[in-house]
């Protein structure tokens, strides 16, 4: 282990981003994260080794170099390599080609032929036949490489399947960028390791996380683009609610509210779109090739998305839907392509490799971290030095904290205590988390159970999210004040954008001092000293108001629920479940005077 000692050292005085020789002659060159998870691997040569390294950072490469050792040294006769999609499996197939090593992606039964080392099959595939890969495993020494390991754990079955299909294996590599999960479901194959507060969590044997590719130039930098606005539907009680994206509501008129704007027939999505296109017009100013991307919740609003990309640009978009016999040679047609843009529906925001991509436009309604995560994951992949991405997003408080939260790297957590009231922005539902990983964009029914009707919405940028702090004042669609934003080239150092942003922010808030109050017909604050307030501040605002109303009751001597109707019917809006910030804060101010007339 002399030399690989030796490389060891020789790679701690070089960025993890640039690129050493090829080590053992199985791959082009590797960046130094990939030759240390290397070195760590060999030293203490593990049956099971859990890599976690961001999107973007170059998974792949450091997994197929290994196995080419392995093989080389005859540590394993063979490969398995299980991936959550069948797009991925073929991804997988075709980078190993390139180094010499042969997997079949359409492996399904019987004996494998000779030409091949091994295998490229899906978690669904292993949970349908666990015994035929155990059988595989059992037969000869096997690599089995577990890609985004935390589908491992979706569902008791495929975990279960995972479990008996690789436990004879002589060596299991688990791969991913997002380790964590929303629920505590336990992930085959990973060491999970107490604290001091009596909670388990996922232990990495190497990990290279995002902050870690920025500062070494591997993935690029991303600036986040969010937009509110007025939205107004009609909910399946027959209520008109009317609210504002970013303002404190409850859960379900947040999810209403953000479903009403990414409704094609409103005004936020053409508005937001006319907004990205521009950004990736001067992206492509710098990146000629610079691609674009929307990710759908479903079919029939990625079809729409893709004819109001047609009537904006003149040219047509890419749409790729899962279900889609063709759906990876359109991916690999427009990775190799230069088109503007591609709508897709879940299936492009894990694991496919487009590094073109460099403008999204997060339209779907999926809230998990590790759903939002990955989708970023997309853009973040670095060409040349000075590339920046951007996203543009709906201002919601969840997707706003995850934005300002890119950098900081999580574990998976088992025996979460839950505390009454506790808000918890990364406990989300298991359906969502279904909802989240499914392959499939099948009707299910799910617009029928939470029925609505968006009547109309309004698009106004609201600031900007770069490296944890925000910028920008609010600005309509189309002003010179949101074309700055824009307008930001699209080769720049991390400490060139910040500087431009603040520059920006100066300029608009210069420029809107100069303007008498009653032309600002938008909140003329900066983006920091207009948070957006969150669920829990909302709990507080209707707790609040139920005190008061019960310090009434006992005034009155009326009950409850007479003095809450007349307070709706008062004030306007609709029950206190349902209410904002405002119509709450415009509830307490009436009972409080209606108090005070009593005494």
């Amino acid at each position: 282990m002399t030399t690989t000692s030796a490389a060891a050292n020789s790679s701690h005085h070089l960025s993890p981003a640039f690129p050493g020789r090829a080590p053992w002659g199985t791959a082009n060159k590797l960046r130094a994260w990939q030759q240390g998870a290397m070195e760590r691997y060999l030293q203490e040569q593990p049956r099971d080794f859990l890599a976690v390294a961001t999107p973007g950072a170059g998974k792949t490469t450091f997994a197929l170099t290994l196995a080419s050792w392995l093989l080389h040294h005859h540590v394993v006769q063979q490969v398995t390599v299980v991936a959550p999609t069948e797009h991925l499996k073929k991804q997988w197939a075709e980078a190993a080609a390139r180094i010499g090593i042969k997997l079949d992606p359409e492996y399904s039964a019987g004996p494998l032929s000779k030409e091949y080392h091994g295998v490229a099959v899906t978690y669904a595939g292993v949970g349908v036949r666990p015994m035929l890969h155990r059988n595989r495993s059992e037969q000869r020494k096997t690599l089995v490489i577990l890609d985004e390991i935390h589908h491992a754990g979706d569902s008791k079955s495929w975990g279960e399947a995972c479990l008996e299909a690789f436990e004879p294996a002589t060596r299991r590599l688990a791969l991913t960028g997002t380790p964590f999960r929303s629920d505590t479901n336990p992930i085959p194959f990973v060491t999970y390791e107490e604290g001091n507060d009596g909670i388990r969590r996922s232990s990495a044997d190497y990990t290279y996380g995002y902050g870690s590719a920025l500062g070494d130039g591997v993935v690029r930098p991303v600036i986040f683009l969010s937009y509110s606005g007025n939205m107004r539907w009609r909910t399946k009680a027959g209520d008109e609610i009317a609210a504002r994206l970013g303002e404190p509501m409850t859960k379900d008129a947040v999810s209403q509210a953000w479903r009403t704007a990414l409704d094609p027939r409103g005004d936020w999505m053409p508005n937001v779109l006319k907004a990205a296109d521009k950004r990736l017009s001067e992206v492509r100013k710098a990146i000629p090739d610079a691609g674009g991307l929307v990710i759908a919740s479903d079919q029939d609003s990625a079809r729409a998305y893709a004819k109001l990309i047609r009537e904006i640009t003149g040219t047509k978009a890419t749409v790729v839907l899962s279900d889609d016999a063709g759906a990876s040679k359109r991916i690999d047609d427009f990775s190799e392509g230069d088109d503007r843009w591609m709508v897709a529906v879940r299936m492009v925001s894990e694991g496919v490799d487009v590094p073109r991509l460099a403008v999204g436009v997060y339209a779907t309604t999926i809230s998990t971290p590790l759903f939002f995560a990955q989708a970023v994951g997309r853009f973040v992949r670095s060409r040349r030095r000075g590339e920046t991405a951007s996203v543009f997003l709906p201002t919601v408080p969840d997707l706003l904290t995850f934005a300002n939260e890119m950098e900081v790297e999580r574990d998976h957590a088992l025996d979460k205590p839950k505390k009454e009231g506790e808000e918890d922005p990364y406990a989300e539902s298991e359906k969502e988390m279904d909802e989240a990983n499914k392959q499939e964009d099948e009707d299910t029914g799910e617009q029928e159970q939470f029925s609505f009707e968006a009547l109309e919405s309004e698009a106004v940028f609201d600031r900007v999210l770069f490296d944890g702090a925000e910028f920008g004042m609010q600005a309509h669609p189309g002003s010179e004040e949101e074309q700055d934003y824009l307008g930001i080239p699209g080769l720049l150092e991390p400490d060139q954008v910040q500087m431009l942003l603040q520059k920006r922010q100066a300029r608009q808030i210069a420029h809107s001092r100069k303007k008498p109050d009653e032309e600002a017909d938008l909140l003329e604050l900066p983006a920091e000293r207009r948070p957006v307030v969150s669920h829990k501040e909302l709990l507080g605002l209707r707790k609040q108001l139920n005190t008061m109303v019960g310090a009434y009751v006992h005034q009155s001597g009326k009950p409850h629920g007479v003095i809450h109707t007349e307070l709706r019917r008062t004030c306007g809006g609709p029950p206190s479940a349902e209410a904002t910030a405002g119509q709450l804060r415009q509830r307490i101010e009436k009972v409080q005077e209606w108090a005070t007339r009593m005494k």
